[in-house]
């Protein structure tokens, strides 16, 4: 069942969303070269516990991997798709890309934002890949508005995805978002006749996710049985909103 918020609810939701983003601002402003990922966890958990607010990743449990999730950060670096973790060992080196995803929970609701940072300088492949994604997750918010179905968002970012020469992650997807994590509905980045196409209304919250590889879409877990990565080798990227469907249109509540 999709649940559409209240303004009040949104309200709380934009106070989440705006922490998240300034956590996400701090950690990102940190990324350069010697940078452990792990320096970023740390950072990014003592933020959140000091506003008062929950780490949304931190002892998530996902049946799929059998376990919770240990850290407040998700690190993906490279041919890391999502939920790479943090580790004191993974020193980030110039020609990296490293993906940060994190959420929170302030007054029982949450916020939920990703992007991806390049290390010092990668090559310009590398750098269209980023601006693609970034570019996908935008267009993709412009369709979240009354009236729109679900697969007008999934379609506006498959056809900029494809259309650059990338692919688009097909086993991981947005989501509602509210005072659970993961509400319904899914949110596909393509196209998938076989799920739900509801109508868009106000009150609405999605987190719009666009995963983009650049080479094939083709993914795998590793052993720790929680990072996605690229079945062929080659770098991914992944930004993320959570966005409100408003009478006046989309409205990003994990930023300014």
């Amino acid at each position: 069942m999709i649940i559409r918020k209240t303004a009040a609810e949104v309200e709380k939701m934009r106070r989440s969303g705006l922490l998240v983003w300034e956590v996400l601002q701090r950690v990102t402003g940190m990324i350069k070269e010697g940078v452990t990922t792990m320096d970023l966890e740390v950072t990014a958990e003592r933020m959140i516990r000091d506003a008062g607010a929950r780490p949304a990743f931190k002892g998530y449990y996902s049946p799929a991997a059998g376990n919770r999730f240990p850290y407040v950060l998700c690190t993906s670096v490279n041919d890391e798709i999502i939920h790479g973790m943090p580790n004191a060992k993974r020193v980030l080196k110039a020609g990296d890309v490293v993906s940060i995803d994190t959420g929170a929970q302030l007054d029982g609701y949450f916020g939920d934002s990703s992007v991806t940072i390049p290390v010092g300088e990668v090559s310009d492949e590398v750098k269209r890949l980023l601006a693609v994604t970034a570019e996908a997750l935008e267009l993709g918010i412009k369709q979240a508005r009354p009236g729109n179905r679900l697969f007008d968002i999934s379609s506006a970012i498959e056809q900029h995805v494809v259309s650059n020469g990338f692919s688009v992650v097909r086993e991981y997807v947005g989501h509602g978002i509210g005072s659970r994590l993961h509400e319904e509905p899914q949110v596909p980045n393509y196209v998938d006749r076989r799920s739900e196409n509801p109508r868009l209304k106000p009150g609405m919250v999605l987190a719009i996710e666009p995963m983009v590889n650049a080479g094939r879409p083709d993914c795998k877990v590793l052993s720790d049985r929680w990072t996605a990565v690229t079945v062929d080798g080659k770098y991914s990227a992944h930004f993320e909103h959570t966005v409100a469907v408003t009478e006046n249109g989309p409205w990003v509540l994990t930023r300014p």
